[in-house]
């Protein structure tokens, strides 16, 4: 067991990323209506707290030093801490690493109003350390074309109920809808190129999920194609989820990564 972990690990280090050491159970899984994780298994992970420790959104880890996660979770400098590494919410002995952040950028197009380019980049005070439960996962390029149809993966620690969050890590697999099927259900106006949707299968997204990843899989890598932005205010499983287009957004993140 543990000379695979370290074995995945070799394989993750020369790819740089995308590729968990341990590797998730993507068999039958459906947050709301989803499954535990398995512990580590999705590496690039991050839960965003407050200093008393409550999470309010998630995010994904793209780089030792950048986590992308949604500009509406309004992250602060100095009050607000990235935990990765984190499964079960309720232990205090698993191997976190607690970070905090040195500078949030949201992106210059966001609009609260309508959540359009709903991304925010995160500088880590000082830079992660890559572990066999802790490594970056890939961003989609921005000439990837997801058919409709294919099956992607969210996690998070957001509601499973309308009043319940969970302890541990939930996983989903949500297949992707085409931009027309989603603009007839919440309206022409309301998706934008910047956004793509998820879900309407018997699982869903909900709040506290927000900022967290939407991974597409080929080959034994990860890329995180979306973040989770919006959806029906009852998480309601029979609805898409929204999320961020990161292929749409991607030059942007290139070029703030490289100008900070």
């Amino acid at each position: 067991m543990f000379f695979n972990i370290i074995c995945f690990a070799l394989v993750a280090s020369a790819l740089g990323c995308g590729v968990p050491a341990i590797k998730p159970q993507t068999i039958g899984s459906r947050i709301v209506n989803g499954q535990n994780a398995i512990s580590g298994s999705w590496p690039w992970q991050v839960s965003l707290q407050l200093p008393n420790g409550f999470h309010f959104c998630g995010g994904s880890l793209i780089n030792q030093n950048w986590v992308l996660t949604a500009a509406h979770c309004a992250v602060r400098v100095g009050n607000h801490r990235v935990i990765l590494g984190e499964h079960d919410r309720g232990l205090n002995v698993e191997l976190i690493q607690v970070k905090l952040v040195s500078k949030v950028i949201t992106h210059p197009l966001y609009r609260s109003t309508t959540l359009n380019n709903d991304i925010a980049l995160l500088k880590l005070a000082s830079p992660v350390v890559f572990t066999p439960r802790i490594s970056p996962v890939c961003l989609a390029p921005s000439t990837i074309n997801i058919l409709p149809g294919t099956r992607c993966f969210t996690t998070g620690w957001g509601r499973t109920a309308t009043t319940t969050s969970p302890r541990i890590l939930q996983q989903t697999g949500l297949p992707i809808m085409s931009p027309a099927v989603c603009r007839q259900i919440w309206g022409q106006s309301r998706i934008t190129d910047a956004m793509i949707c998820a879900g309407a299968s018997g699982s869903s997204s909900c709040q506290g999920d927000s900022g967290g990843p939407l991974v597409c899989e080929r080959s034994g890598v990860w890329s995180l194609v979306g973040s989770v932005s919006w959806g029906a205010r009852t998480c309601d499983t029979s609805s898409p989820g929204v999320y961020a287009r990161i292929s749409q957004l991607r030059s942007w993140i290139n070029r703030t990564i490289a100008s900070n």
